[in-house]
């Protein structure tokens, strides 16, 4: 009974690894990208966090427009887990708090990606952001960071 519970626990942590590199290459598949117009210079990911926290306003000479997609669109809810490490409940109250304070607005919101990718690429200085795999036949997007 022991020397079968020891090749369980051999298979077991040889598999831990397995599923682990399993994950993240699926993260790494499924990741976002920040878009810019062509006018937006590439940023690093803090930028971004700042840019849609209102602490910049600026990308390198540019100032930025910021667009979000609509309350309760998954690539929202993923958008701010990823790249501010919130929730849509935290990330609403901020913008509250900053907005009564009169630390400025909350950043336009699109209700669709389609939508979202026609506003950044018209009007200069805008950013927004799309999963990786929206981006495949866009050719004309300029990717500002990979998160």
């Amino acid at each position: 009974m022991q020397r079968r519970q020891i090749l369980i626990a051999a298979a077991t942590a040889l598999a831990l690894p397995v599923a682990r590199l399993q994950a993240q290459a699926q993260t790494q598949a499924d990741g976002l990208l920040v878009i810019g117009h062509a006018s937006v210079p590439r940023v690093d990911a803090a930028t971004v966090a700042r840019l849609y926290t209102g602490r910049a306003i600026e990308a390198g000479p540019v100032t930025v427009t910021v667009c979000n997609l609509a309350v309760g669109h998954p690539l929202r809810s993923r958008f701010l887990a990823v790249c501010l490490q919130t929730d849509e409940e935290r990330y609403r109250a901020y913008w509250t708090v900053r907005r009564h304070v009169g630390k400025g607005a909350p950043p336009r919101e699109l209700a669709s990606v389609a939508e979202m990718i026609d506003i950044v690429t018209r009007t200069p200085g805008a950013v927004g952001y799309l999963d990786a795999g929206g981006a495949a036949g866009q050719p004309a997007l300029n990717i500002i960071c990979k998160l």
